[in-house]
């Protein structure tokens, strides 16, 4: 009898886990940050952005709105990079992890919203 209890415990902590990861992830795992960091680069106030990836899978190929990313600061095309008039790519599409962040500064008149477009899943 308390061998039977222990493997359906096992099974029901199993299949717990196995629904916990399979959870479904997607854009709103991603989450955008921003702060003014009190800088000024030729007169225009600096802002940092921190993308995170806040599910436990991986997440590849994540797109941002940011028609061009305007800054007169020179932004890393490594970390963010305008592929056409509306979006940006974020760590040229490679994986995030679970947990991730990356961080980018730019300096622009206003603060420039980054709202998540798309994203690749990876679980």
């Amino acid at each position: 009898m308390g061998a039977t209890l222990n493997i359906f415990l096992a099974i029901l902590l199993l299949s717990i886990t196995h629904i916990a990861c399979a959870a479904p992830c997607g854009v709103s795992d991603i989450t955008i940050d921003q702060v003014k960091t009190g800088g000024v680069v030729e007169g225009k106030p600096e802002y940092e952005v921190t993308v995170s990836n806040k599910c436990q899978c991986a997440q590849s190929k994540v797109f941002l709105q940011c028609y061009g990313l305007s800054s007169v600061e020179p932004v890393d095309p490594r970390v963010i990079k305008p592929v056409d008039g509306e979006r940006c790519i974020v760590g040229e599409g490679q994986l995030i992890p679970g947990g991730a962040r990356i961080k980018f500064k730019y300096a622009w008149m206003t603060p420039q919203d980054f709202p998540v477009v798309s994203s690749q899943v990876l679980c």
